[in-house]
């Protein structure tokens, strides 16, 4: 069965904003790798609007950063889900609007064959943590406290214990956090 891994950036102070981040090409870099691994990616709309509005622009005219130009190209080519209320279509390559609930949808994916799936919005990794769906969290914490914005947790009731798995340093001051959830 395909792991479903949470995959986000976020600052010190727990939100998620990527204005605010240090993308710099070890980051990239890193997320090439993961997304090499990866056989799709679930996206909230807001998300995928966001990567949709500037990654396939690099693919056509690259920016000569290497770790950037390839992350735009990986991203291209993966397989994409949308979860949107309002979107009709989507129009980036290799990106299809889901068809069912969220859950139906993910049960659904992970019985398929291939590579882990990565959820990269903040909602759709708080839905799923809800319904007990996410394998492992990679939580890329960047030294920044912006104060206010949208936090990663929002909305959580319940106490979660997550269990560290690995951490992953980065000369920005950036780690990647690696746990998975501990059986209730």
């Amino acid at each position: 069965m395909r792991k479903l891994i949470a995959a986000i950036n976020m600052t010190l102070d727990g939100f998620c904003d990527h204005t605010v981040m240090i993308a710099d090409e070890e980051l990239h870099q890193h997320y090439n790798e993961l997304l090499s691994h990866a056989g799709a990616i679930i996206y909230g709309r807001i998300t995928y609007q966001l990567m949709e509005s500037s990654w396939p622009t690099i693919v056509i005219n690259p920016t000569g950063n290497k770790p950037m130009d390839e992350f735009a190209v990986i991203i291209q080519n993966i397989p994409k889900i949308v979860f949107s209320h309002t979107l009709t279509n989507v129009e980036w390559k290799n990106a299809r609007l889901a068809k069912g609930g969220i859950k139906e949808e993910v049960l659904e994916l992970r019985q398929q064959p291939g590579k882990d799936i990565l959820v990269g919005s903040p909602s759709l990794i708080v839905a799923l943590m809800k319904l007990n769906l996410i394998d492992e969290y990679q939580l890329c914490v960047h030294p920044v406290l912006i104060g206010s914005g949208l936090p990663l947790f929002k909305n959580i009731n319940d106490r979660v214990i997550l269990k560290l798995l690995k951490i992953k340093t980065f000369s920005s001051g950036s780690i990647t956090l690696y746990y998975e959830p501990t059986k209730k």
